[in-house]
């Protein structure tokens, strides 16, 4: 028995010089996939941490909206109106 019928082949189970071929390959581009994500999802989530949320422009627009459409009543947009100009 020679070094060549050793786990049937030359080198790593004939595999060639890695061991891993394609799939080493695959594995590589999965993990570096998952860690942009991972960075994506990050950075996205810190930016509404930084900025609040929606600012206060934003907010009041949208409370005018919805006032204007006549999703809430004047007592209402009032006290709403209140609490954004206080903060």
């Amino acid at each position: 028995m020679g070094w060549g019928n050793m786990m049937g082949g030359w080198g790593y189970g004939g595999y060639g010089n890695s061991g891993y071929g394609i799939m080493g390959i695959g594995m590589l581009i999965f993990w570096i996939g998952i860690i942009l994500l991972g960075i994506y999802l990050f950075r996205r989530n810190a930016s509404h941490v930084h900025t609040g949320g929606l600012d206060k422009h934003r907010a009041m627009d949208i409370l005018r909206e919805r006032y204007a459409r006549g999703e809430i009543d004047s007592v209402e947009y009032q006290s709403r109106k209140q609490d954004l100009e206080s903060k």
